[in-house]
């Protein structure tokens, strides 16, 4: 410990294990600052319930819930959604959440007059360097505080330990002791078991899934669902006009209760090492799968292909925390000139885990039945007679140089 002295520190606040006993823990080895506790309402619903409470009763001297929803959705999901990024199969639940909250983290530090900020993320993940780099955008001299990085405690038992013995009130014990991530847009589950990549996730265990179902426990009849799509942003669900925030929290409903969604992978974190995962994400994974369809018959052969390759580099910045970069915002400016003409309906029919293609339209479709069809068209067949000639060409004359020597 440095024995540096705070009067008034804002801590990123979820109620979990870490940020519980950090409240007491600021206040033993900082001098006893005032500690404002701060929780970004990004859809984890009933984890906000008596937050209030248990937050001052360990300690701080208030809490704000900010409701970030809105602003969670339509500026970091939909664009990272329209961008197609996916980080090694990850649909970037946590790694868009992260500079949504920070944002509101910084914007209450500086309302406050804090003279330093804490999170609770641990000194081997990624959500440290999203927190701190988002804080560092918006108030660069602001100091950070990362207990993990500090303290003397070395795994979730030992915290339990801590909170224990400082009478922290805890909804976990050490046999359910996984460590979750929940927002409206997914949930992470780590720990435990799921640290053996040999052990199968405990999908039909009850409790342990809680936005989907196993694809064995999901209906023996189809759902079929229609979205429809205005410049790459979800507008309607079934014909009825409703928010992007509406329309996923609707498909969390009807993918979760079809199996959609689940995801278990070994991830390559920004900080080096493998760390394996289990993430369920229903209404994400049909609204990825809905925009690609769409994408599929409105753009053209060389922006799809430009923008697939670029959906690698966005995904990376997001994963890696540099949502608030000038790289991340030309990106962005690119992807919404991609999304001017992806306007149009696409039918899916889910079925025990799978998403099914049922149907797509566009006004602005590229795609030419009259051209395409194995019937009688206006195409002349005749004319690729002389685009091979020409394409083929220097294969021609690197053979016939080829031969001559």
């Amino acid at each position: 410990m440095s024995g540096k002295k705070y009067q008034k520190i804002v801590l990123a606040y979820s109620g979990g294990l870490d940020t519980s006993i950090i409240i007491p823990w600021l206040k033993e080895n900082y001098g006893d600052p005032e500690i404002i506790a701060v929780s970004g309402n990004v859809g984890q619903a009933d984890e906000l319930e008596g937050l209030e409470e248990k937050a001052k009763k360990t300690g701080a001297s208030k809490l704000y819930v900010l409701d970030l929803t809105d602003d969670y959705v339509d500026n970091y999901i939909i664009p990272t959604m329209q961008a197609g990024a996916i980080y090694e199969d990850y649909l970037l639940g946590t790694s868009t959440a992260r500079p949504c909250i920070a944002k509101g983290l910084v914007e209450v530090a500086l309302k406050e007059g804090a003279d330093a900020i804490c999170h609770g993320c641990t000194g081997k993940g990624n959500d440290q360097v999203r927190f701190e780099l988002a804080i560092k955008h918006f108030a660069p001299n602001m100091p950070i505080i990362a207990p993990w990085r500090e303290w003397s405690i070395k795994s979730r038992e030992e915290e339990i330990d801590y909170a224990e013995a400082h009478n922290v009130p805890l909804k976990i014990n050490r046999e359910t002791n996984y460590s979750k991530d929940k927002n409206l847009w997914h949930l992470s589950h780590e720990g435990l078991d799921l640290e053996d990549p040999g052990n199968e996730p405990l999908y039909n265990k009850p409790g342990f899934l809680e936005m989907t179902v196993s694809p064995e426990a999901a209906p023996d009849t189809p759902t079929y669902i229609e979205l429809d799509f205005e410049k790459g942003v979800p507008v309607a669900l079934d014909g009825v006009k409703m928010s992007a925030k509406d329309i996923i929290l609707k498909l969390n409903e009807l993918g979760g209760a079809n199996g959609i969604g689940l995801l278990d992978i070994v991830e390559n974190r920004l900080v080096g090492m493998k760390c394996r995962g289990v993430y369920e994400t229903p209404g994400g994974t049909i609204l990825y799968k809905a925009h690609r369809t769409l994408e599929t018959i409105t753009l053209d052969k060389m922006t799809a292909h430009e923008k697939e390759r670029l959906s690698v580099t966005f995904a990376e910045l997001v994963y890696n925390g540099q949502w608030f970069t000038p790289l991340r915002e030309a990106l962005s400016a690119f992807v919404s000139k991609t999304q001017e003409k992806v306007n149009g309906k696409v039918r899916l029919k889910l079925y025990k885990g799978n998403i099914i293609k049922a149907g797509v339209w566009s006004p602005n479709s590229l795609y030419s039945e009259a051209i395409a069809t194995f019937g009688e068209s206006d195409y002349n067949q005749k004319d690729a007679q002389g685009f091979i000639t020409l394409y083929g060409l220097p294969i021609k004359v690197q053979a016939m140089v080829d031969q001559a020597k």
